[in-house]
């Protein structure tokens, strides 16, 4: 595998000899010093060019970075609509047989005082026209937790438990393909929203949970880390009940004494943004959900009311 300091060297020395290629730029993770390096991380590069239909007119140039093993231009890709590609910019995303991962970025350079948009996470390489003399200190300030609005922690409480009610019919209808579907995509998206500004509260918005979360475990607790690793169930339909239950008791709320204890950090979150958050935007959909005949299915366990909802727990059979 070659090291970080030849793949450098390759990209470098490919935009020196080029004079169409003015600068270039390292970001994404290797260019964010919290983060402890490995051979796994890709090396997002973005090179400010001249004649940018140059290059992508023929890609047989992007040779010299090494022998490919896959590769893909979502630029030109079916699942890519026209309408949500960045006409500003050209992607290849390289994988090398020996490893090595290149992320490479154009961007033309007539346009970079008028569109270009600047990543915290940047260090210059390579600046042929002193285009860059001004940029920070690399950092991942653009990517840290941004503190909610009040509506913003409304709707994404209430999208929580509104689709919800779709894992329910799937799992009455035993259509698991779809229950698992509404899971792992709004529903588990909504929990993700309401952990990161769980966290956010926490570290005063001053961190970032990376793609994905996957930095959570460095901010929550041990336990509720775990309980979230709970939330990914196997396809028996008792664990996905199972699974979607931890998902209420984590994503959304602590409910301190003063108010009943439905879930854990919608409502912490609330009282801790400040916001008058009521059952009826969020935590009342859960008595829409628990409404459905789930009897033949689950055992009733407990009973409790909130603002004159009614939710009944179930127990899997």
């Amino acid at each position: 595998m070659r090291t970080p300091d030849e793949i450098q060297k390759i990209i470098l020395d490919n935009a020196k000899a080029d004079s169409r290629i003015r600068a270039v730029l390292l970001n994404g993770s290797r260019a964010n010093q919290k983060i402890s390096p490995d051979n796994l991380q890709d090396f997002d590069i973005t090179y400010i060019v001249y004649q940018m239909d140059s290059f992508i007119s023929n890609h047989d140039w992007t040779s010299i970075f090494g022998t490919k093993l896959i590769w893909q231009l979502p630029d030109e890709m079916q699942p890519f609509s026209p309408e949500n590609k960045a006409s500003n910019t050209f992607h290849y995303l390289m994988l090398f047989n020996d490893g090595n991962r290149i992320d490479l970025t154009l961007f033309p350079r007539e346009r970079i005082e008028t569109d270009f948009m600047p990543d915290s996470l940047s260090v210059v390489w390579l600046d042929k026209d002193n285009l860059f003399e001004q940029i920070r200190p690399a950092s991942d300030q653009d990517y840290h937790i941004k503190r909610p609005t009040e509506k913003e922690f409304r709707d994404a409480a209430n999208e929580f438990w509104w689709v919800s009610t779709y894992i329910a019919k799937g799992l009455i209808r035993r259509e698991i393909l779809y229950a698992k579907a509404v899971m792992e995509g709004p529903v588990r998206k909504m929990l993700s929203k309401m952990t990161d500004w769980y966290i956010g509260i926490k570290t005063e918005f001053t961190v970032s949970t990376g793609p994905h979360g996957k930095y959570i475990s460095q901010y929550l607790s041990d336990d509720k880390y775990s309980m979230w690793l709970k939330t990914y169930p196997d396809e028996k339909s008792k664990n996905i009940w199972n699974a979607k239950y931890r998902m209420t008791e984590i994503s959304t709320i602590e409910a301190i004494k003063k108010l009943p204890k439905i879930n854990e950090i919608t409502s912490e979150n609330a009282l801790l943004l400040n916001n008058d958050f009521n059952d009826k935007q969020g935590g009342g959909c859960g008595s829409v959900m628990h409404a459905y005949p789930f009897g033949y299915i689950f055992d009733v366990t407990k009973i409790i009311t909130f603002n004159n909802c009614i939710f009944v727990i179930f127990t899997g059979r």
